[in-house]
């Protein structure tokens, strides 16, 4: 870790910085749309007494996150016609996928779920093909606008407007949800997306190019592979194909070298826990009686602040003990918590206890949240952020989302108890890698 330099009214001027301070708006932006094709969808659904099992297959609308690494190397070299010459590679993306979220978000809106489910689920789709496409360019546009040593502020501006979406897209859908209608609720959220629309056409395009070291590399490349003359249609998709797909995962493994599959298993299992939990996290509320504001109430607002704790105790943490040991302790965390779930789906429902189970969870995952994202952010090649931080955001979700998809199956046999403690066991390998990390590379980062 670096040490820290410069005064503490430097360090809080940095946030006044017009880019610094956009990344709120993008993190917004960014947030958004997650929760309204997982867990607020779920409850939708739930709400209208759609089968359990069926809630657990609409999850794997969430595979499209954790498969966005297919078309990043296209964002991230790809122009858009008319769009990118106006404003940009960067935003030109940004704006299509954005505009591509707020259709999706008012077709859901406008779709009638009992009658129109198949119909619902490809407008989710779209919803989540949009947002994980913003995922893409809102990460390399990040990297690539500031200096270096302003990445930590802009993080932290990101972090906090991505909460706040979740909070409105939580807790705020839940209240409008209460008040109103769920079609209603998404159509005021597909409005929400003007929020990112505006701050695309105002903020800057960051320059984009590659280092020595890189074009070294992708040269050497073009040649291995016979492709460097270009002189053809064909050797020029193919060299295009090298610099843009091959070049950032044979950069990954040469920099990591006998540690690039381990740290790659790692990043695979670290949310399984997690994210198998959260599927049915809201139906599971709503099995045990709790209404949607008390819902709300609990583990939207009340847990927003405690993930926000959670995730500035891990930044501390990480200062202090570098990456490694708060990313072990955060997976063990994450793992133990299931526990607490176990014992409230034994317990009668109570909203002491259930504030306690809420406190515990959001406090370990925003732990565990802040560590993971320090350590993939040192994992990057920033001559290639797009494309290996898609990598790193696909592989730490897809395992989870398909192991997710069954969550409602597992309920239904098994019961409530015996998932929670499933979903706990599924964190056990991520505590093992970490452990096997921390031996090999005999280091803390």
């Amino acid at each position: 870790m670096n040490e820290v330099s410069g005064s503490w009214k430097q360090a809080v001027t940095i946030y006044t910085r017009p880019r610094v301070f956009a990344m709120i708006f993008l993190g917004f932006s960014a947030g958004l749309p997650f929760l309204l094709v997982f867990s607020t969808l779920s409850a939708w659904l739930r709400d209208i007494d759609t089968a359990r099992s069926t809630i657990g297959f609409f999850s794997w609308v969430g595979i499209t996150y954790s498969i966005k690494v297919l078309w990043a190397p296209v964002i991230d070299r790809l122009p858009l016609p008319i769009l990118t010459s106006v404003l940009g590679k960067r935003r030109s993306w940004m704006l299509t996928a954005q505009c591509t979220i707020a259709a999706g978000l008012a077709g859901m809106a406008l779709t009638d779920p009992h009658s129109q489910l198949a119909q619902l689920a490809l407008f989710a789709l779209l919803v989540a093909f949009g947002s994980a496409t913003q995922d893409i360019v809102v990460d390399a546009w990040r990297i690539e606008a500031v200096d270096k040593q302003l990445q930590g502020a802009m993080a932290a501006t990101y972090v906090l407007g991505y909460r706040l979406a979740l909070l409105a897209t939580g807790a705020g859908a839940f209240y409008l949800a209460e008040a109103t209608s769920w079609s209603t609720t998404y159509l005021l959220m597909a409005c929400l997306m003007g929020i990112g629309i505006a701050t695309t056409l105002v903020i800057g395009e960051p320059r984009h190019a590659p280092d020595a070291r890189t074009a070294a590399l992708e040269a050497r490349l073009e040649q291995t592979l016979g492709v460097s003359d270009r002189h053809s249609l064909w050797t020029r998709l193919a060299a295009w194909f090298s610099d843009a797909v091959v070049s950032p995962f044979v950069d990954f493994f040469q920099r990591n070298g006998k540690l690039a599959a381990l740290i790659l298993l790692l990043v695979g299992t670290y949310k399984l826990s997690d994210i198998t939990m959260g599927v049915m996290a809201n139906p599971f509320y709503l099995d045990l009686g709790f209404s949607l504001t008390e819902i709300a109430n609990i583990t939207k607002v009340f847990g927003f602040f405690m993930t926000i704790a959670g995730a500035a105790l891990g930044g501390v943490l990480v200062v202090r003990y570098g990456i490694l040991r708060p990313l072990l302790a955060g997976a063990i965390l994450v793992a133990s918590t299931n526990l607490l779930f176990v014992w409230l789906s034994m317990s009668d429902p109570d909203l002491v206890s259930l504030a306690i189970v809420i406190s515990a969870d959001n406090l370990s995952g925003g732990l565990a949240t802040s560590a993971f994202i320090a350590y993939l952010s040192s994992l990057v090649n920033q001559s290639y952020t797009a494309t290996q931080y898609a990598l790193f955001s696909s592989l730490m979700t897809l395992p989870a989302k398909f192991l997710g998809g069954f969550s409602g199956i597992v309920v239904d046999h098994a019961g409530y108890a015996s998932f929670f403690l499933y979903a706990g066991l599924l964190g056990i390998p991520a505590i093992v890698l970490v452990v096997l990390l921390l031996y090999r590379t005999n280091t803390v980062r």
